[in-house]
């Protein structure tokens, strides 16, 4: 992997920072709109997963480009395309009058975000390895800093009257202007990544990172895009008032991330991960079985603050599978998660549409637990492989 230059510890963090943030609250925004959505175009929960999947395979197509495209124009290039990109597609998602063209953009949304997502984890990676201490968590918790920000501002935003069609643009807008901020500071201290740039399949010890990866992810895509409409049709509130569940969540998440490199340092990694899985499934569990919002938002705390730190672990797990290079690591490792972030919410959507929505979350649960159980083996093989 190409070293960083020695301006890095004063320009690259910052703007790495910078994208992360502008990353999450683009994420909340598209999260927050989701029953916005659904009342604009008048469809239903299998026409909303179908959307969900269109993300999905926007994704997972540029997952299979990303180390190419990063290679030949950089990563600054890469950032502020795909940052503006990223934040036109959600922008214009109540400009059509064809739910086709939500599906469009959000295929278009999915494309770029990986590749911009894979671009932030390789350098983010490199400024870890630099710095020769535990940075991964930190970064990814202004992921869910972002989220909670962006989901915040909505819900206060909707409370106080203004346009949806108003709040896209300017929340867009703003993840754009962060999100270049952040590309330009980044790119005088991080070149791009050498080595293979093509997309490898993953093997051994690598594979069930990979699968690990893909089950944390489903459960967090599932409480970015059906937390608020759950709360709000579940519970009967207003709309302003369901935006609180992605909010807490992303909250509990930015907390448990923020602290995570602390974790790190000090206990062995297939405990934390088991025991964040089972706090996950805990907090999901409870979530379902309330009876108001604030224990809902408890419970949606709960699962946010277990997932905290999934996938930070298996991203620097990835990075050390001997044999394989760490920017290849990290890549499949993404590409997983991707499919499961992307993909799973489909499926709850699917599963919501001829059972009901509880039905459909009560999944999240079971993913959780299948990662508790298989955790401890796919680190202690990649541990024994070292």
């Amino acid at each position: 992997m190409t070293q960083a230059t020695p301006d890095l510890p004063h320009g690259a963090p910052a703007g790495v920072r910078a994208l992360f943030f502008a990353a999450g609250a683009l994420f909340a925004t598209w999260g927050v709109h989701i029953p916005t959505v659904k009342a604009h175009y008048g469809v239903g929960e299998q026409a909303l997963g179908m959307a969900m999947l269109a993300t999905g395979l926007g994704a997972c197509v540029g997952l299979t480009q990303a180390g190419r495209v990063i290679a030949r124009f950089g990563p600054r290039r890469v950032l502020f395309v795909g940052g503006a990109t990223g934040a036109w597609a959600v922008a214009a998602l109540l400009l059509g009058q064809d739910f086709a063209w939500v599906l469009a953009l959000l295929f278009a949304f999915g494309l770029v975000s990986s590749t911009f997502d894979v671009a932030m984890n390789v350098v983010a990676n490199d400024i870890e390895q630099q710095a020769g201490r535990p940075l991964m968590s930190g970064f990814h918790g202004l992921f869910s800093a972002g989220g909670l920000v962006g989901a915040g501002l909505g819900a206060v935003a909707l409370r106080a009257g203004m346009a949806a069609e108003h709040h896209l643009w300017v929340s867009a807008l703003a993840c754009w202007a962060l999100s270049a901020w952040g590309a330009h500071r980044m790119a005088r201290g991080v070149a791009p990544a050498g080595g293979d740039a093509r997309f490898q399949w993953g093997h051994g010890p690598l594979v069930l990172l990979g699968v690990l990866s893909a089950l944390g992810l489903l459960c967090e895509g599932a409480m970015y895009d059906w937390s608020v409409l759950y709360v709000r049709d579940g519970l009967k509130v207003d709309q302003g008032s369901a935006a609180w569940a992605y909010a807490s969540f992303s909250g509990a998440m930015a907390a448990g991330r923020f602290g995570g490199d602390w974790v790190r340092a000090r206990l062995p990694a297939p405990r934390l991960l088991r025991a964040s899985a089972l706090l996950a499934a805990f907090g999901m569990t409870a979530a379902l079985l309330a009876t108001n919002l604030w224990l809902a938002l408890a419970g949606f705390a709960l699962v946010g603050l277990g997932l905290a730190n999934v996938v930070p672990l298996l991203f620097v797990a990835a990075a050390q599978v001997p044999g394989v290079a760490p920017a290849a690591g990290i890549a499949f490792v993404s590409a997983m998660g991707y499919f499961g972030m992307m993909g799973g919410p489909a499926l709850i959507g699917f599963v919501a549409q001829t059972a009901t929505l509880s039905v459909a979350l009560a999944q999240v649960v079971g993913f959780a637990l299948v990662l508790a159980v298989a955790s401890r083996r796919a680190l202690a093989a990649q541990s024994a492989s070292r």
